[in-house]
């Protein structure tokens, strides 16, 4: 077992007091770790109720986060043999195909690329 992913979430526990749900923030510790090269490709995850004993919480909370963290190409669930991390390249091609049809539609419909930028950025921060 890759020692890197033994030792997740390290100190990390979620912040029962936070607005921000469990769930959110377990998937945004993934993909932080994940950003940051803590959890490297091909890392596999813990199981879902090891980790929710490890952070206290319902064994839902961490099924959940990893259900949207595989949904959005972070990390992906091999059955028996666990949750593993995902390539950058698997992750950012559903993204990176996202991009090239926003592109397009936005040089069809006559938007300049600060134009289409400031769209993307209003919509990103819409969440």
């Amino acid at each position: 077992m890759n020692a890197k992913a033994a030792e997740f979430p390290g100190t990390w526990r979620p912040n029962q007091g936070s607005t921000v749900a469990l769930f959110d923030q377990l998937r945004l510790q993934v993909i932080h770790a994940v950003d940051h090269g803590t959890l490297v490709p091909g890392a596999r995850l813990p199981a879902v109720r090891a980790l929710a004993e490890t952070l206290a919480v319902a064994p839902h909370t961490v099924a959940r986060a990893y259900k949207e963290l595989e949904a959005a190409g972070v990390v992906a669930t091999r059955g028996r043999n666990g949750t593993v991390v995902c390539a950058p390249e698997t992750r950012l091609g559903s993204l990176s195909a996202a991009a090239a049809e926003y592109s397009s539609a936005a040089k069809a419909q006559g938007a300049s690329f600060a134009e289409a930028v400031k769209l993307l950025a209003a919509a990103y921060d819409a969440d």
